[in-house]
């Protein structure tokens, strides 16, 4: 008789599947989190090289104009001053090589992506599911 997985593969939307958060269980993962709203500011923008460091006292709409026509980023709010992430039609974020399935700027990742899973829909947790062959 065959031993049922350890971890389930978690449903983006149903944060009680969520696998709790150890150390190494990235490796193997299909990169489930890269799917999810990448949240930025113009901080993390500079950081990943899309915006200059003299945009820095630019109004954040003006930025924000020019990167939805680039394509790079998919929404703005004006009020919060936070830009979301474009992602592909697969729903994977923009940074994110659909082949590896590997952030192709993790060095200069946003601070969101940083702070996952500690912070996020739920902390401690996440949507882990393991990378198919």
């Amino acid at each position: 008789m065959r031993k049922p997985p350890l971890i389930a593969n978690a449903e983006l939307d149903r944060l009680e599947t969520w696998a709790k958060y150890t150390s190494g269980l990235c490796k193997d993962c299909n990169a489930t989190c890269c799917t999810m709203p990448a949240e930025v500011k113009v901080n993390d923008l500079i950081r990943i090289g899309i915006v200059d460091e003299f945009e820095r006292d630019e109004p954040a709409k003006h930025i924000a104009k020019r990167l939805l026509k680039e394509g790079i980023v998919e929404r703005f709010n004006q009020k919060s001053g936070i830009f979301t992430l474009s992602r592909s039609s697969k729903g994977d974020c923009y940074f994110l090589d659909p082949r590896t399935r590997l952030c192709t700027i993790y060095a200069k990742r946003p601070d969101t992506c940083r702070n996952h899973p500690q912070v996020g829909p739920r902390p401690g947790y996440c949507a882990y599911r393991k990378k198919t062959a």
